[in-house]
Protein backbone atom coordinates (compact mmCIF):
# COMPACT_ATOMS: atom_id res chain seq x y z
CA UNK A 1 0.00 0.00 0.00
CA UNK A 2 1.28 3.34 -1.03
CA UNK A 3 0.91 6.52 1.43
CA UNK A 4 1.95 9.60 0.50
CA UNK A 5 3.03 11.71 3.76
CA UNK A 6 2.41 15.70 3.70
CA UNK A 7 3.23 17.76 6.86
CA UNK A 8 3.01 21.33 8.44
CA UNK A 9 4.60 22.35 10.69
CA UNK A 10 2.18 20.35 13.53
CA UNK A 11 0.32 17.85 11.62
CA UNK A 12 0.61 15.22 9.36
CA UNK A 13 -1.78 14.54 6.50
CA UNK A 14 -1.38 10.92 4.68
CA UNK A 15 -3.23 10.31 0.90
CA UNK A 16 -3.15 7.03 1.06
CA UNK A 17 -5.04 3.43 -0.84
CA UNK A 18 -7.50 2.31 1.49
CA UNK A 19 -7.54 5.90 3.47
CA UNK A 20 -10.56 8.76 3.29
CA UNK A 21 -10.27 10.62 0.29
CA UNK A 22 -8.09 13.84 0.86
CA UNK A 23 -9.73 17.18 -0.21
CA UNK A 24 -7.55 19.84 -1.24
CA UNK A 25 -9.13 23.31 -1.21
CA UNK A 26 -8.19 25.32 -4.73
CA UNK A 27 -9.51 28.72 -3.78
CA UNK A 28 -6.26 30.65 -3.11
CA UNK A 29 -5.58 30.95 -6.53
CA UNK A 30 -6.37 34.25 -8.85
CA UNK A 31 -6.49 32.68 -11.74
CA UNK A 32 -9.93 33.43 -12.87
CA UNK A 33 -10.31 35.42 -9.61
CA UNK A 34 -9.98 39.12 -10.78
CA UNK A 35 -10.51 40.79 -7.26
CA UNK A 36 -8.35 38.77 -5.44
CA UNK A 37 -5.92 39.43 -7.87
CA UNK A 38 -6.01 42.48 -7.82
CA UNK A 39 -6.06 42.57 -3.97
CA UNK A 40 -3.09 40.41 -3.56
CA UNK A 41 -0.88 42.48 -6.32
CA UNK A 42 -1.76 45.68 -3.87
CA UNK A 43 -0.35 43.47 -0.93
CA UNK A 44 -3.87 43.26 1.01
CA UNK A 45 -3.94 39.41 1.69
CA UNK A 46 -7.22 39.43 3.95
CA UNK A 47 -9.05 36.99 0.73
CA UNK A 48 -6.24 34.90 1.11
CA UNK A 49 -6.58 34.19 5.10
CA UNK A 50 -10.05 34.36 4.91
CA UNK A 51 -10.24 31.40 1.91
CA UNK A 52 -7.73 29.53 3.86
CA UNK A 53 -9.96 29.00 7.10
CA UNK A 54 -13.19 28.75 5.43
CA UNK A 55 -11.68 26.17 3.23
CA UNK A 56 -10.49 24.58 6.40
CA UNK A 57 -13.53 25.20 8.00
CA UNK A 58 -15.40 23.06 5.75
CA UNK A 59 -13.49 19.95 5.84
CA UNK A 60 -10.28 20.40 3.15
CA UNK A 61 -7.40 18.81 4.55
CA UNK A 62 -5.04 20.41 2.39
CA UNK A 63 -4.71 23.95 0.95
CA UNK A 64 -3.49 24.71 -2.77
CA UNK A 65 -1.51 28.10 -2.95
CA UNK A 66 -0.98 30.01 -6.08
CA UNK A 67 0.29 33.45 -6.49
CA UNK A 68 0.15 33.45 -10.39
CA UNK A 69 -0.23 37.17 -11.30
CA UNK A 70 0.95 38.60 -14.55
CA UNK A 71 3.39 41.66 -14.36
CA UNK A 72 3.22 40.68 -10.57
CA UNK A 73 6.27 39.67 -8.29
CA UNK A 74 5.58 36.03 -7.91
CA UNK A 75 7.74 34.11 -5.76
CA UNK A 76 7.67 37.01 -3.43
CA UNK A 77 3.45 36.98 -3.22
CA UNK A 78 3.78 33.13 -3.01
CA UNK A 79 6.23 33.18 0.12
CA UNK A 80 3.68 35.79 1.43
CA UNK A 81 1.02 33.72 1.14
CA UNK A 82 2.30 30.48 2.18
CA UNK A 83 3.58 32.45 5.24
CA UNK A 84 0.61 33.91 6.12
CA UNK A 85 -1.66 30.68 5.54
CA UNK A 86 0.73 28.42 7.57
CA UNK A 87 0.22 31.55 10.45
CA UNK A 88 -3.74 30.99 10.33
CA UNK A 89 -4.03 26.99 10.12
CA UNK A 90 -2.33 24.12 10.09
CA UNK A 91 -2.92 22.11 7.64
CA UNK A 92 -0.29 20.58 5.04
CA UNK A 93 0.04 23.28 1.60
CA UNK A 94 0.56 22.19 -1.84
CA UNK A 95 2.58 25.09 -3.56
CA UNK A 96 1.52 25.88 -7.00
CA UNK A 97 3.33 27.52 -9.89
CA UNK A 98 4.88 27.17 -13.01
CA UNK A 99 7.80 29.35 -12.61
CA UNK A 100 11.21 27.87 -11.05
CA UNK A 101 11.74 30.69 -9.02
CA UNK A 102 8.00 30.96 -7.46
CA UNK A 103 8.44 27.56 -6.19
CA UNK A 104 12.03 28.26 -4.60
CA UNK A 105 10.56 30.78 -2.70
CA UNK A 106 7.77 29.42 -1.58
CA UNK A 107 9.56 26.00 -0.51
CA UNK A 108 11.91 28.14 1.70
CA UNK A 109 9.06 29.80 3.56
CA UNK A 110 7.56 26.53 4.23
CA UNK A 111 7.80 24.59 7.15
CA UNK A 112 6.95 21.04 7.04
CA UNK A 113 7.05 18.51 3.77
CA UNK A 114 4.72 20.10 1.45
CA UNK A 115 3.52 19.41 -2.02
CA UNK A 116 4.61 21.31 -5.53
CA UNK A 117 2.22 21.34 -8.14
CA UNK A 118 3.79 20.41 -10.46
CA UNK A 119 5.91 18.93 -12.82
CA UNK A 120 4.96 17.63 -16.60
CA UNK A 121 6.99 15.35 -18.52
CA UNK A 122 9.26 17.90 -20.44
CA UNK A 123 12.85 16.67 -20.60
CA UNK A 124 13.67 20.42 -19.45
CA UNK A 125 10.62 21.01 -16.73
CA UNK A 126 11.94 17.22 -14.74
CA UNK A 127 15.34 18.55 -14.63
CA UNK A 128 14.40 22.23 -13.32
CA UNK A 129 11.82 20.84 -11.04
CA UNK A 130 12.33 17.54 -9.29
CA UNK A 131 16.17 18.29 -7.80
CA UNK A 132 14.19 21.48 -6.64
CA UNK A 133 11.80 18.64 -4.72
CA UNK A 134 14.06 16.15 -3.73
CA UNK A 135 16.21 19.08 -2.33
CA UNK A 136 13.30 20.05 -0.07
CA UNK A 137 12.09 16.61 0.56
CA UNK A 138 9.30 17.52 -0.62
CA UNK A 139 6.39 15.38 -2.76
CA UNK A 140 5.03 16.02 -6.36
CA UNK A 141 2.38 16.72 -8.21
CA UNK A 142 3.22 14.87 -11.77
CA UNK A 143 0.82 16.08 -14.54
CA UNK A 144 0.59 13.63 -17.37
CA UNK A 145 1.68 15.57 -19.91
CA UNK A 146 4.52 16.18 -22.14
CA UNK A 147 5.85 18.70 -24.82
CA UNK A 148 3.58 17.12 -27.44
CA UNK A 149 0.61 18.17 -25.41
CA UNK A 150 -2.09 16.50 -23.98
CA UNK A 151 -2.91 13.22 -25.91
CA UNK A 152 -6.58 11.83 -25.99
CA UNK A 153 -5.27 8.14 -25.61
CA UNK A 154 -5.04 7.24 -22.00
CA UNK A 155 -1.92 5.10 -22.95
CA UNK A 156 0.41 7.84 -23.93
CA UNK A 157 -0.98 9.99 -20.61
CA UNK A 158 0.21 6.66 -18.42
CA UNK A 159 3.43 6.48 -20.96
CA UNK A 160 4.00 10.04 -19.75
CA UNK A 161 3.20 9.56 -15.99
CA UNK A 162 5.41 6.16 -15.88
CA UNK A 163 8.22 8.65 -17.73
CA UNK A 164 8.34 11.13 -14.80
CA UNK A 165 7.93 8.53 -12.07
CA UNK A 166 11.29 6.90 -13.12
CA UNK A 167 13.15 10.51 -13.35
CA UNK A 168 11.81 11.33 -10.31
CA UNK A 169 13.34 8.01 -8.86
CA UNK A 170 16.72 9.19 -10.71
CA UNK A 171 16.49 12.34 -8.40
CA UNK A 172 15.97 10.04 -5.32
CA UNK A 173 12.64 10.93 -4.88
CA UNK A 174 10.40 7.58 -4.22
CA UNK A 175 6.64 6.75 -6.14
CA UNK A 176 5.13 7.11 -2.61
CA UNK A 177 6.35 10.99 -3.11
CA UNK A 178 4.86 11.00 -6.38
CA UNK A 179 1.31 12.28 -6.66
CA UNK A 180 -0.13 11.68 -10.69
CA UNK A 181 -2.95 14.21 -12.26
CA UNK A 182 -4.15 11.95 -15.41
CA UNK A 183 -5.69 15.25 -16.38
CA UNK A 184 -9.42 15.43 -16.44
CA UNK A 185 -10.61 17.38 -19.51
CA UNK A 186 -13.82 18.90 -19.67
CA UNK A 187 -16.76 15.90 -20.14
CA UNK A 188 -19.04 18.80 -22.38
CA UNK A 189 -16.19 18.51 -25.13
CA UNK A 190 -14.91 15.32 -24.84
CA UNK A 191 -17.92 12.78 -23.94
CA UNK A 192 -15.16 9.77 -23.00
CA UNK A 193 -12.89 12.29 -20.28
CA UNK A 194 -14.82 10.58 -17.20
CA UNK A 195 -14.04 7.10 -18.70
CA UNK A 196 -10.53 8.06 -19.50
CA UNK A 197 -9.84 9.36 -16.00
CA UNK A 198 -11.29 6.05 -14.79
CA UNK A 199 -9.22 3.60 -16.86
CA UNK A 200 -5.83 5.75 -15.89
CA UNK A 201 -6.00 6.09 -12.10
CA UNK A 202 -7.13 1.87 -12.24
CA UNK A 203 -3.59 1.55 -14.10
CA UNK A 204 -1.59 4.09 -12.33
CA UNK A 205 -3.10 2.20 -8.79
CA UNK A 206 -2.72 -1.30 -10.26
CA UNK A 207 0.86 -1.00 -12.10
CA UNK A 208 2.38 1.64 -10.71
CA UNK A 209 1.51 2.15 -7.39
CA UNK A 210 1.19 5.75 -7.29
CA UNK A 211 -1.34 7.82 -5.57
CA UNK A 212 -3.15 10.22 -7.95
CA UNK A 213 -4.80 13.75 -7.74
CA UNK A 214 -7.13 15.87 -10.36
CA UNK A 215 -7.93 19.20 -10.85
CA UNK A 216 -11.71 18.12 -10.24
CA UNK A 217 -13.71 21.57 -11.80
CA UNK A 218 -12.67 21.02 -14.82
CA UNK A 219 -14.52 17.70 -15.59
CA UNK A 220 -18.15 20.15 -15.50
CA UNK A 221 -16.27 23.23 -17.42
CA UNK A 222 -19.62 24.87 -19.49
CA UNK A 223 -22.22 22.84 -17.97
CA UNK A 224 -25.52 24.09 -15.82
CA UNK A 225 -25.13 22.68 -12.37
CA UNK A 226 -21.98 21.84 -12.22
CA UNK A 227 -21.19 21.14 -9.16
CA UNK A 228 -23.29 17.99 -8.97
CA UNK A 229 -21.32 16.38 -12.45
CA UNK A 230 -18.19 17.42 -10.47
CA UNK A 231 -19.11 15.97 -7.16
CA UNK A 232 -20.52 12.87 -9.03
CA UNK A 233 -17.66 12.45 -11.04
CA UNK A 234 -15.35 12.30 -7.85
CA UNK A 235 -17.39 9.26 -6.52
CA UNK A 236 -16.74 7.22 -9.05
CA UNK A 237 -13.44 7.99 -9.44
CA UNK A 238 -12.90 7.05 -5.69
CA UNK A 239 -14.34 4.18 -6.79
CA UNK A 240 -11.67 3.51 -9.34
CA UNK A 241 -8.98 4.26 -6.95
CA UNK A 242 -8.54 8.03 -6.96
CA UNK A 243 -6.46 8.93 -3.97
CA UNK A 244 -6.97 13.06 -3.43
CA UNK A 245 -8.16 15.96 -5.28
CA UNK A 246 -8.00 19.63 -5.90
CA UNK A 247 -11.00 21.23 -5.11
CA UNK A 248 -13.61 23.63 -3.58
CA UNK A 249 -15.18 22.35 -0.16
CA UNK A 250 -17.32 25.09 -0.25
CA UNK A 251 -19.80 23.23 -2.46
CA UNK A 252 -22.24 21.51 -0.43
CA UNK A 253 -22.55 19.12 -3.48
CA UNK A 254 -18.71 17.97 -4.23
CA UNK A 255 -17.80 17.49 -0.34
CA UNK A 256 -20.98 14.96 0.46
CA UNK A 257 -20.81 12.94 -2.67
CA UNK A 258 -16.61 12.55 -1.59
CA UNK A 259 -18.00 11.72 1.94
CA UNK A 260 -20.60 8.95 0.79
CA UNK A 261 -18.13 7.79 -1.40
CA UNK A 262 -15.69 7.06 1.66
CA UNK A 263 -18.84 5.66 3.24
CA UNK A 264 -19.48 2.93 0.38
CA UNK A 265 -15.67 2.27 -0.06
CA UNK A 266 -15.23 1.46 3.61
CA UNK A 267 -13.11 4.12 4.04
CA UNK A 268 -15.06 5.87 6.72
CA UNK A 269 -14.91 3.37 9.64
CA UNK A 270 -18.42 3.41 11.29
CA UNK A 271 -19.61 6.02 9.10
CA UNK A 272 -18.02 7.94 12.19
CA UNK A 273 -17.26 11.40 9.67
CA UNK A 274 -20.43 11.12 7.80
CA UNK A 275 -22.60 10.79 11.27
CA UNK A 276 -20.11 13.69 12.74
CA UNK A 277 -21.46 15.78 9.45
CA UNK A 278 -25.06 14.95 8.84
CA UNK A 279 -26.69 13.80 11.87
CA UNK A 280 -29.63 16.58 13.02
CA UNK A 281 -28.01 18.76 15.51
CA UNK A 282 -31.69 19.32 17.39
CA UNK A 283 -31.79 15.71 17.93
CA UNK A 284 -29.58 15.69 21.17
CA UNK A 285 -31.69 18.81 21.89
CA UNK A 286 -34.70 17.49 21.59
CA UNK A 287 -34.32 14.08 23.62
CA UNK A 288 -32.90 16.15 26.45
CA UNK A 289 -36.04 18.29 26.34
CA UNK A 290 -38.21 15.62 26.53
CA UNK A 291 -36.17 13.89 29.20
CA UNK A 292 -36.68 17.12 31.36
CA UNK A 293 -40.23 17.10 31.20
CA UNK A 294 -40.70 13.48 31.90
CA UNK A 295 -38.77 14.55 35.28
CA UNK A 296 -40.80 16.88 35.90
CA UNK A 297 -43.92 15.40 35.66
Amino acid sequence: MTDTVLSSATRDVVIGFGRPFVMIGERINPTGRKLLAEEMKAGDFSRVEADALAQVEAGAQMLDINAGIPLADEPAMLARAVKLVQSVTDVPLSIDSSIIEALEAGLSAYEGKPLVNSVTGEDEVMERVLPLVARHGAAVVAISNDDTGISEDPDVRFSVAKRIIERAADHGIPASDVVVDPLVMPIGAMGSAGQQVFTLVRRLREELGVNTTCGASNVSFGLPNRHHITGTFLAMAIGAGMTSAIMSPLHEEVKTAIQAANVLAGYDTDCAAWIRSHRDPFIGTDRERRGRRRRQA
